[in-house]
């Protein structure tokens, strides 16, 4: 009689290790991203519970009325975001989007500063749902209507 394994016995062991090979790999990628997830709060939540400083995270919200100040080296802005019920001092330095404006929405990706202020490193500026392209401002639905039946000739 030879000292082998048996094959049924082959393949469970290969199986167990197939088993811990991806239990293995799904904690190694869960450990990798424990960082990269960033986590989504309203003002209010924020004023409620604040997080702790450095956690990466994004704030949204609606950019406050006259809270929008330039600093004088050009690139650095300071701004108040909130919610209807609390409200969050953000500071970001870089190109602010296009569509980056008093009153619009925003989504801020950033950490918190040790003394409340939201510090961004990301801006994403939010459009209304009834955007229209420019060369179709100035007509009436009719028109808009007439025109794109044009282009689908």
């Amino acid at each position: 009689m030879t000292g082998g394994i048996k094959p049924k016995h082959q393949r469970l062991v290969l199986l167990f290790v197939a088993l811990v090979a991806l239990v293995g790999a799904g904690l190694l990628a869960a450990w990798a991203l424990r960082n990269q997830a960033d986590y989504f709060y309203l003002p209010s939540e924020i004023v409620a519970e604040s997080p702790e400083p450095g956690r990466g995270m994004r704030l949204g919200g609606m950019v406050e009325m006259g809270s929008i100040e330039t600093q004088e080296d050009g690139v650095t802005i300071h701004f108040v975001v909130g919610d209807g019920e609390a409200s969050v001092p953000v500071s970001f330095t870089g190109i602010a989007p296009a569509l980056f404006v008093e009153g619009s929405g925003v989504i801020a990706e950033g950490t918190m500063d040790a003394d409340g202020t939201f510090v961004a490193s990301n801006l994403l500026a939010k459009h209304d749902e009834n955007y229209v392209p420019r060369e179709l401002e100035h007509m009436t639905a009719d028109q808009v209507r007439a025109q794109v039946e044009a282009t689908l000739e």
